[in-house]
């Protein structure tokens, strides 16, 4: 006799079964999809005369920006991602093994401490700059040419250095999983290593790049920190801008539509591109993938390939971070030493830096209690989706839909959770007011449970991922045993599944907690007024030019990235093992 479990895993297309855990499943979906039918929902209102304001003033450069940001990084990401992806998987050079890890550092690194940290080193005072003048005795900015990192190719390039890793880490999967005998087949048939790479390996790992590509292209829309601080105007800086500074919350969350159908667009173009051309391969197990021999010049320069990313995507960013907290520490103390001899000025001067102090751990608090809370309910949703998509796989549907939010930008959740939530509260304030004279203010917008709810519907693809990956690889048998033992479905669970899935658990606590604690643009717009995070303090100092003490923040969301980096780093090693 076959289980339900067995039963209903043969019919994916069969009509739900009204239990608890589909319920829930539907729940879910349909609140974590909320705000992408709100933003949707917009585009329905009449607004003629704003977007006659927008488009004869800020939409082409919206556009315009937006796409140049999408095919700079889409190039980089590609040329970067894919090429040492190639050299580290089938190619030998001294070094490799070390590279394979090191190259998943950028991703420690947001784009926009990046773009801060090269600002300071790159600018007209900075120490390059300076140095070329004493050097050639220029005098003025008019004796020579320098480039502006404060430009669309200054944030293509940040934004590159960053989002590399998630076409290598899929393209190095792709070579690792290629067939063998077919690279083999074309070595013999006289193929040198870049006709094999070009003509054999990069066809078959195409889905795999585009997809990269795909997720790259995503965060590039999404970034906000970057370009405003570049002065670079996107969709989602003007979304900012016409929500905060206009005060247009319908031009805004238009605005956030129309971003949102650029996504969508970018996601049936990957579809797309996967259904146009298949490959199929017959791997082998136990052989190991043929890998090139490298000549002296031709390793040196795999070895520079594979350097410069690491070094400009996290080891400058790094170290000049640690300058500045040198620099900030010191000249406190220098100030501190002189102003000894005055009692009123030191006092001032210790009180600076007491007061920075204790900010920046009020800071770190409140970081760490939006990241952790944020992770703890990511999970318990994702183990609910996932189960209950175990259990009834005709809710693939309902997951699909409520993991949708890791494609869509921050600031597009954001106006989508903001325009409901203000409803509801003006809707409660004005019934207060008539029944009982009293008014209720914002009962959910500005609150701590409106950013938790922002970050669910962004990162809970992330803990989903994880957990429905760890649910697959428990056998089905188990859950027939313990069926006959007379457990049911939420006994089974904590019985049987959590137990073996312990890893996934704690890997998706981890990629929710880190990308919590770098989110921006959701946390800009929806956190309660004076509740600042670690992301928001180095926001606010660098646009006041104050890069010196944002230092300590940025190298701590840093230092914070690396988790996934070394979580990754480890899987990866266990993969080649096995």
């Amino acid at each position: 006799m076959r289980s339900p479990l067995s039963q209903s895993s043969t019919n994916r297309f069969s009509l739900p079964h009204w239990d608890g855990w589909t319920v829930s499943t539907l729940l879910i979906a349909f609140l974590l999809s909320l705000p992408l039918w709100v933003v949707l929902s917009s585009t329905f209102v009449d607004a003629r005369s704003i977007w006659q304001h927008l488009a004869t003033t800020v939409l082409g450069t919206y556009v315009g920006n937006s796409l140049g940001l999408m095919l700079g990084v889409g190039m980089g990401t590609a040329f970067i991602g894919v090429g040492t992806a190639w050299l580290v998987t089938l190619c030998y050079f001294p070094g490799r093994r070390l590279f394979e890890s090191a190259l998943l550092l950028p991703l420690a690194a947001p784009a926009y401490i990046l773009a801060y940290t090269y600002t300071e080193l790159l600018e007209y005072y900075g120490p390059i700059q300076t140095q070329l003048r004493q050097w050639f005795g220029w005098e003025t900015v008019q004796d020579y040419w320098f480039p502006n990192v404060r430009s669309l190719p200054g944030a293509i390039v940040m934004l590159t250095l960053v989002l590399y890793p998630y076409v290598y880490l899929l393209a190095r999967s792709a070579f690792l999983t290629q067939s063998s005998s077919l690279l083999e087949a074309s070595r013999n048939l006289g193929c040198n290593p870049w006709r094999s790479f070009r003509t054999v390996a990069l066809p078959l790992a195409r889905p795999a790049i585009v997809a990269g590509l795909s997720l790259a292209l995503m965060e590039t829309l999404n970034d906000f920190g970057t370009v405003e601080f570049f002065s670079v105007p996107t969709f989602t800086t003007g979304i900012y801008r016409t929500w905060f500074n206009m005060g247009e919350r319908l031009a805004a969350s238009q605005l956030a539509a129309l971003l949102l159908l650029f996504i969508f667009g970018l996601i049936a173009l990957e579809r797309l591109s996967r259904q146009q051309q298949r490959y199929f391969q017959n791997a082998r197990q136990g052989r190991t993938v043929p890998r090139y021999v490298l000549s002296r010049w031709h390793s040196l320069l795999a070895i520079v390939a594979c350097v410069l990313p690491i070094l400009l995507g996290f080891l400058v960013p790094a170290g000049v971070l640690v300058q500045l907290m040198g620099f900030g520490n010191s000249t406190a103390e220098v100030d501190s030493r002189a102003d000894a001899d005055f009692p009123s000025a030191a006092g001032s001067s210790e009180a600076i830096v007491q007061n920075t102090s204790n900010s920046f751990w009020e800071f770190a608090r409140h970081s760490l209690l939006l990241s952790l809370l944020t992770a703890a309910i990511a999970v318990l949703l994702a183990i609910i989706l996932a189960y209950g998509q175990r259990l009834r796989p005709a809710n693939r549907w309902a997951t699909q839909v409520a993991t949708l939010g890791y494609a869509v930008p921050g600031a597009v959740i954001a106006v989508g959770i903001l325009v409901p939530l203000g409803q509801f509260d003006n809707t409660v304030d004005a019934w207060s007011r008539s029944t009982f004279g009293v008014s209720t203010g914002l009962l959910l917008s500005g609150t701590i449970a409106a950013l938790v709810f922002a970050y669910l519907v962004r990162f809970l693809a992330v803990g989903f991922g994880a957990v429905e990956s760890s649910l697959e690889r428990v056998k089905p048998s188990l859950d027939d045993a313990a069926r006959c033992l007379g457990c049911g479905t939420v006994s089974t669970l904590q019985k049987i599944h959590l137990p073996l899935v312990r890893g996934g658990l704690l890997t998706g606590l981890i990629l929710v907690f880190v990308d919590v604690m770098k989110e921006l643009p959701a946390t800009l717009i929806v956190r309660p007024f004076n509740f600042d995070t670690l992301a928001i303090r180095v926001y606010n100092l660098a646009s006041d030019e104050r890069l010196a003490e944002a230092a300590a923040p940025a190298l701590a969301i840093v230092v914070v990235g690396l988790l996934p980096v070394v979580l990754l780093s480890w899987q990866m090693v266990q993969g080649d093992q096995h």
